[in-house]
């Protein structure tokens, strides 16, 4: 999906949090390991333990029970972090569409550095991430500490990346890409409602289609009973 492209670096740096955060399944492909939600749930559970209950999600593989899952992340667990799902990018995480999940995991990701920058208390579970460091993961490190089939940067390739060693992002770049996320987001949901609204009219104008074709059929059947007098 066009909007939703990464940069090389911005993987890496993705993958290298992932692998930080323990999760219940060994990780081999992002699109399909967290397109139930289960593992989302999984990764703010890590930075909001009193935010989320794991008992709520169950591993899914039909459409269905992977939607009922977002649903539940959506209602009562994003809503919480001024945050939703819009049903279109929900669909095409569901559909495992490649690069939408890693958009919506790099925005948790940048959500997390943004409230720790702040300086937000960690004991403040319910509206702060906490516990990780404020600079992004080095992930040249991340991937000679750990083995490449445990973990999703060896499709990169792995050339070295300039400021990779644990260069400090500025809080105003942090700030702006996640408002510029949150702003595609938001866009999307005000489509979603105009198009609702726009299909509630379209049935609303069939029904009076109809109303004035069965008054008009019996006007019809009401004038030949006339002719016949």
């Amino acid at each position: 999906m066009e909007g939703y492209s990464m940069d090389e670096d911005e993987l890496k740096q993705l993958y290298a949090w992932i692998d930080g955060i323990p999760l219940s399944r060994q990780k081999k492909n992002i699109t399909r390991d967290f397109s139930d939600g289960v593992l989302v749930a999984e990764v703010v559970h890590h930075f909001l333990p009193k935010l989320v209950d794991l008992h709520n999600f169950s591993p899914a593989n039909s459409a269905t029970q992977k939607v009922d899952n977002w649903n539940v992340l959506n209602r009562k667990v994003f809503t919480r972090l001024n945050f939703h799902l819009p049903e279109d990018v929900l669909q095409s995480i569901v559909k495992c569409k490649p690069g939408v999940v890693e958009f919506l995991l790099n925005n948790l990701r940048l959500k997390q550095i943004h409230h720790q920058r702040r300086g937000q208390s960690s004991q403040n579970s319910n509206q702060a991430f906490a516990g990780q460091p404020s600079t992004y993961p080095d992930s040249q490190t991340n991937t000679k500490s750990r083995k490449p089939s445990n973990g999703y940067g060896q499709n990169i390739n792995h050339r070295p990346v300039k400021g990779s060693k644990s260069q400090p992002v500025s809080q105003e770049a942090v700030i702006a890409m996640e408002e510029k996320t949150q702003a595609l987001l938001a866009s999307q949901e005000t489509i979603q409602i105009l198009q609702a609204k726009i299909r509630r009219i379209e049935h609303l104008l069939h029904l009076k289609d109809l109303r004035i074709e069965e008054l008009q059929s019996r006007l019809i059947s009401y004038e030949s009973k006339g002719d016949r007098r």
